[in-house]
C-alpha cells in the first residue's frame, strides 16, 4: 500500500489491527508507531478516511501529492544533507520498501544534482532491473527528458524517459491483453491463479522494459500474446501447485508444436527473473 501511496487504506488498515486481540505486544507497537507517522506525513489522507465516495480522484491525487511534497520539502528544511541521504540508500542498499520510499521522497526535491546522481548511477553501475525501472519513474516525475542509454540484462538499451509508464495502466495495451488472457484461462481451471500471475507479470514488464523482449511483445502478434499468456499461466500454476503440467497449458492457450520453442522461452525468461529477483532475497 505504501509503494503505491495508498496511505489511507494503510492507515485503515493499521486501525483495524490495532483493534485485533492475541497478538505479541511488539506488533502492537510497530503498527502503532507507522499510524503515527503516516498520520504525521499525510495529514489529509487521515482526516479523508471515509470521505465520500464521489468525490475526485484526481483531486485526492493532487492534494497527497501536495502532501509528499511539503513532507519532503519540510525533511530538507530540517536536514540540508536530506538528499544525499536518500540517494546513499537507493544507491547503496537493495530494493526494498525502504527504497521505494526513498525514490519517491527524491521526486518531490528540488535540484538537478539528484537528476545527475541518478542518471550517472544508472548508466554506470550494474543495477538490478526493477530498481532501475524505480529509478526511471523516479526521473520522469522530477521532470527529467531525453533518452538515457543503460545496460538492461545483458544489452544496451536507449529509453526515453517521458514516454516510461508511472502506472500499470501507462503501459502499452499489449501488456494488458496478455492478463486478459490469463484471466480467461484462470476463471475455469484456477481462479486463485490469476492474482499470483498479475503481481508476476507486472514486476516482470518493469523488468523488461526498453528491451529487445518488450519491443518483441508490442510488436508479436496474438499468437506471441497466448505464448506469453501460457508460459506465465505454467510458471504460477506449478508454484501453486508444485507439479508441471505443460501439456494441459499449452491445449488451454492453443500454443502448437511449431510454437513450442518461443513458448519455452518465454518460460525461461519468467523462470529467470523469478530466481533472480532481489525481492526474494
Amino acid at each position: 500500500m505504501l509503494e503505491s501511496e495508498r496511505y489511507g487504506e494503510a492507515m485503515e488498515l493499521l486501525r483495524f489491527l490495532l483493534q485485533c486481540q492475541g497478538q505479541e505486544e511488539r506488533h502492537y507497537e510497530e503498527w502503532q508507531s507507522l499510524l503515527d507517522w503516516l498520520e504525521a506525513a499525510f495529514p489529509y489522507e487521515a482526516r479523508s478516511t471515509g470521505a465520500d465516495p464521489a468525490d475526485s480522484g484526481e483531486e485526492k491525487d493532487l492534494k497527497e501529492e501536495d502532501m509528499a511534497r511539503i513532507l519532503a520539502k519540510s525533511k530538507l528544511e530540517e536536514d540540508a544533507g536530506y538528499p544525499d541521504k536518500l540517494l546513499r540508500k537507493v544507491m547503496n542498499e537493495p530494493l526494498s520498501e525502504g527504497t521505494i520510499l526513498a525514490l519517491e521522497q527524491l521526486s518531490y526535491l528540488e535540484g538537478s544534482q539528484v537528476d545527475e546522481t541518478l542518471s550517472q548511477w544508472l548508466q554506470k553501475t550494474p543495477v538490478h532491473p526493477l530498481l532501475q525501472f524505480r529509478t526511471l519513474q523516479t526521473l520522469k516525475k522530477r521532470g527529467v527528458q531525453g533518452v538515457i542509454r543503460l545496460a538492461r540484462g545483458s544489452e544496451l538499451a536507449q529509453i526515453e524517459i517521458e514516454a516510461v509508464p508511472l502506472q500499470n495502466e501507462d503501459f502499452p495495451p499489449q501488456v494488458a491483453q496478455v492478463m486478459e488472457r490469463v484471466a480467461e484461462q484462470a476463471e475455469v481451471h484456477e481462479p486463485t491463479l490469476y492474482y499470483f500471475a498479475q503481481e508476476l507479470w507486472g514486476q516482470f514488464m518493469m523488468s523488461i522494459y526498453g528491451s529487445g523482449d518488450y519491443r518483441k511483445l508490442l510488436d508479436g502478434s496474438d499468437e506471441l500474446l497466448d505464448i506469453w499468456a501460457g508460459a506465465l499461466h505454467q510458471l504460477v500454476s506449478e508454484s501453486l501447485n508444485g507439479t508441471r503440467q505443460e501439456e494441459e497449458t499449452r491445449v488451454m492457450y492453443g500454443i502448437t508444436d511449431s510454437m513450442r520453442f518461443q513458448f519455452e522461452g518465454a518460460y525461461r525468461s519468467l523462470r529467470g527473473f523469478v530466481k533472480s529477483s532481489i525481492l526474494d532475497k
